[in-house]
């Protein structure tokens, strides 16, 4: 006892953190989120260095009596951002580049929009999202498979306009990610793929984790896979019967370093561990130091926090930052540090409590946040010793919200206070289009049905809905992709002299970056 009493005083001394066990009712929980959400689930809880749990719930697809185990496959979206910060990590203790080094410096073609920017534009900030460019400008040239190259994708990076100044404002952005890959690609040699595989994934011991490279699972790995799913309206994506979509059109190769591992409950089990363990992994190798690790938690990048209000004040922020991969924010005064991931019908999320060492990862083959989400909260409670909440209560009285005001916006859409007539013939609107960042786009007529096809994005082909004037609904061949409405400018000489476009949903991932188009007659465009 006395051996026992002195332990215990001195682990508290020492700041030791208490192991707790993953909540008696986590089991039961999941059930309850799988009732009316996901097919399947899988989770994992690391403490002390420790998988305390990897397990898997439900089935790899609806409808299938196939199980989730602790080994299945599922794509981890965003959170493989942390992986490529990790990568450019390895390269600057090698001394191959440095944090501040100009990107333009390693690879003379990289070219953004403003010239100053481009020689002003550090390594680091390709990674925390303050490049000036708006919300998920450019991922239409990724999102979702596409037949653009990687030299494609980076050279729409010239043509788009930023929103904000360089270096001011917090705006998400995939783009920079795919730049950050090519520039591990160049310095190391190695492709990104490559290089994530033998330098992290590896050694880290998560051998049935792969980068997805040119298709989806496109490695004898994905056997033991989760298959992806949604809910694809009516009226609008995010409402509906959940769905099985077709896998092969995911995302495209060319997400790479934005988004594009595909890992399992077990696997990150060992990522997270890595983590906490500041590049330690087993057997004492480390994969980067420990000033390295603290750095990539280090916030850079400030992001604006609201007033806490609705189901979800609880949940909210007092702070919250963009570092080396990782958001940074506070849960209570605790800090965690945390990123989600989502591709076309799955949900990630990767949470880190680094004072408790503590961390946890959950995934889902649904787009259906509200259950990873509702177990996120449940877990976070769980690990700092709040009382527990009624998260799934919350979350579902959220949802029902931002469908109300869906459902109000898109009313609007639907039925325009005012019906236009067309300012020109059906015949009128054909041709070849281009826009500068995204590529080619045509219109082709047949007696009076318009037809639009974005040649870049298999599936991206749509008949045209009179809506209202010139402009017109496009909801396409492949259902995964959003609706959209684009607007034909007609000029004083009668003739198409260019279109936009906006997405038809009001609640549609900023991925399907519709706004950022400008559409010109191929004699006129840029």
């Amino acid at each position: 006892m006395r051996a026992a009493a002195v332990a215990l005083v001195t682990a508290l001394a020492l700041g030791a953190p208490v192991r707790a066990a993953p909540p008696p009712t986590l089991d039961s929980d999941v059930a309850g989120l799988l009732a009316d959400g996901p097919p399947g689930m899988a989770v994992a809880i690391v403490e002390d260095g420790r998988t305390s749990l990897a397990k898997g719930y439900g089935t790899r697809r609806i409808g299938s009596s196939e199980p989730v185990g602790p080994g299945t496959l599922f794509e981890i979206g965003s959170t493989s951002k942390a992986f490529t910060a990790a990568a450019l990590a390895i390269l600057v203790e090698e001394g191959k580049l440095k944090w501040d080094d100009r990107v333009v410096d390693h690879m003379p073609a990289f070219q953004m929009h403003d010239p100053w920017v481009t020689r002003e534009m550090q390594v680091k900030d390709l990674l925390v999202h303050r490049s000036g460019l708006g919300l998920g400008a450019g991922d239409l040239t990724f999102v979702p498979r596409t037949t653009h190259s990687r030299a494609e994708v980076m050279g729409a990076l010239r043509w788009l306009k930023p929103e904000t100044s360089f270096r001011t404002t917090f705006a998400y952005s995939n783009l920079m990610y795919v730049a950050a890959g090519q520039l591990i690609e160049t310095v190391s040699g190695q492709s990104w793929e490559q290089f994530v595989e033998a330098r992290i994934l590896t050694p880290a011991g998560m051998a049935g984790s792969f980068a997805l490279g040119q298709s989806r699972f496109d490695s004898p790995r994905g056997a033991d896979r989760a298959q992806p799913h949604a809910r694809l309206g009516p009226p609008f994506r995010g409402v509906g019967a959940i769905s099985m979509l077709d896998e092969r059109n995911g995302l495209g190769p060319n997400a790479g370093a934005a988004g594009a591992i595909a890992s399992s409950a077990n696997d990150m089990a060992r990522w997270i561990a890595t983590q906490l363990a500041k590049g330690q992994v087993p057997g004492g190798k480390r994969l980067w130091t420990e000033a390295t690790a603290d750095q990539m938690w280090q916030a850079v990048t400030p992001i604006p926090t609201r007033p806490p209000q609705g189901p979800l004040a609880d949940a909210q922020a007092k702070f919250g930052n963009y570092a080396l991969g990782w958001f940074v924010r506070d849960y209570h005064g605790e800090r965690v540090v945390t990123h989600a991931g989502g591709t076309l019908g799955f949900i990630t999320e990767v949470v880190l409590l680094p004072e408790r060492n503590v961390g946890f990862v959950i995934v889902q083959n649904s787009e259906d946040v509200t259950a990873a989400q509702t177990l996120m909260f449940r877990l976070l409670d769980h690990y700092t010793g709040r009382p527990p909440a009624d998260w799934a209560a919350r979350f579902r009285a959220k949802r029902a919200e931002d469908i109300a005001a869906g459902e109000k916006a898109l009313a609007s859409r639907t039925a325009p206070a005012t019906v236009l007539p067309r300012s020109l013939p059906t015949a009128a609107y054909a041709g070849r289009y281009r826009d500068a960042w995204y590529g080619p786009v045509t219109v082709t007529a047949k007696g009076e049905t318009l037809t639009l096809d974005f040649t870049k994005t298999p599936g991206m082909v749509s008949r045209l809905e009179p809506f209202t004037g010139d402009s017109f609904v496009a909801r396409w061949t492949d259902p995964t992709i959003e609706p959209a409405i684009i607007s034909f400018r007609v000029g004083p000489d009668q003739k198409v002299s260019g279109a936009t476009l906006k997405a038809w949903s009001p609640i549609a991932d900023f991925s399907f970056d519709y706004h950022n188009l400008d559409l010109r007659p191929e004699r006129a465009a840029p």
